[in-house]
């Protein structure tokens, strides 16, 4: 509770920052852009104010974030946060969309700029203003995991560079007399609208849901499998619900003498274990038992695991279990995402097993790799 505490806490005074920062520099840029008569000053200045708005969001939205979990949403606020990096990827799309809209009509009728070296010099602070708060906000949206941050990082860095191409610009007017404004704030603004739908893009994907990040995977079956009784942690499935805010289940598998109370203290303890090192909820924990009085299981297992995975399709094979009593093969198979027809490996795999062992029925299931 004291990590999410100080991590809200980073956020929000990060986010003041930012605020601060954008707001005196879309000021400056305002009334330097209509002093010089500069179409793209001025557009420059109405990204920094979609900046300051963006910290706001962000601030905002990790304050609902940080709300307890409560009766109509028991799972907590967290994905709040991901609901206002997309405002922010909106923001910024809104920002390049009305800088092209301005840019196309100064194409059209343009205006000489009107550059003083008091202006080029604000501009040029600007830069250098802009550079060191986007690596501040970015790194600190890395250090907190927050998208929020991490996307304003990103947006300050790539207005550092359109602020440096206005440089650019009034310098090639002011040695060569070609004015460039409306076409640099064409060119300016159709760099805001790729990033912003590339925001946009990356804050959908985790609100649809992503794919569990692999080191994160590994480590927590580490640990699973740490344990003396454990051969094997399967199906591991999490759920994102904010940064930093995971639950899950997974199977285990387990001989088939553990009695139930053993059973029992082992996922309880499994429980504790993944919450203190990997900060993640497992609400379910399920169980396949493997053959231990049997010898011939192990090897009927390696028969089958060696047809199943026949189809380089075939991720992997766990779960298994012979029971002769009611001559029956039990078993999972992982299929892989880059089958054409996922459904039909399967049934393939398990009628190459039926081939082999015509005097077992199966209960396989097809898993998903998760």
């Amino acid at each position: 509770m004291e990590t999410k505490i100080q991590r809200d806490k980073t956020i929000i005074r990060t986010g003041i920052v930012g605020i601060i920062a954008n707001v005196f520099l879309a000021g400056f840029k305002a009334v330097i852009g209509l002093t010089a008569n500069s179409i793209a000053i001025v557009m420059d200045a109405v990204n920094n104010l979609t900046d300051a708005f963006s910290s706001v969001i962000t601030i905002i939205g990790t304050k609902l974030a940080g709300k307890e979990p409560d009766k109509k949403h028991p799972f907590g606020y967290g994905r709040v946060e991901y609901l206002s990096a997309m405002v922010i990827s909106l923001l910024v799309l809104y920002a390049g969309v009305t800088a092209l809209v301005e840019s196309v009509k100064k194409i059209i009728t343009p205006e000489e700029p009107d550059y003083s070296p008091a202006a080029l010099i604000i501009v040029a602070v600007a830069v250098l203003v802009k550079i060191a708060l986007g690596i501040y906000v970015k790194r600190t949206g890395e250090k907190v995991n927050s998208d929020s941050l991490k996307n304003s990082g990103k947006d300050a860095l790539l207005d550092s560079v359109i602020s440096a191409s206005t440089l650019a610009a009034a310098a090639v007017y002011l040695i060569f007399g070609v004015s460039l404004e409306a076409w640099l704030g064409a060119v300016i603004a159709l760099v805001i609208i790729k990033s912003g739908i590339e925001m946009l893009r990356e804050t959908l994907s985790k609100i649809l849901g992503e794919k569990a990040d692999s080191q994160l995977a590994k480590d927590i079956k580490e640990t699973i499998n740490s344990y003396p009784e454990v051969s094997g942690a399967y199906d591991l499935i999490l759920h994102d619900y904010g940064p930093e805010t995971h639950q899950g289940s997974v199977h285990i598998e387990v001989p088939d003498t553990l009695s139930a109370d053993g059973l029992d203290k082992l996922i309880r303890n499994i429980s504790t274990d993944v919450y203190l090192k990997h900060d993640v909820a497992l609400t379910a924990i399920g169980v396949y038992s493997f053959n231990t009085s049997d010898p011939e299981a192990s090897e009927v297992r390696e028969k089958v695991r060696k047809l199943v995975l026949e189809d380089p399709n075939v991720l992997q094979m766990h779960g298994f279990y012979l029971d002769k009593a009611e001559k029956v093969l039990r078993f999972d198979v992982v299929v892989g995402f880059d089958a054409k027809d996922r459904r039909k490996v399967f049934e393939g795999a398990c009628e190459r097993v039926r081939k082999e062992f015509p005097d077992y029925s199966l209960r396989a299931n097809m898993d998903t790799d998760f």
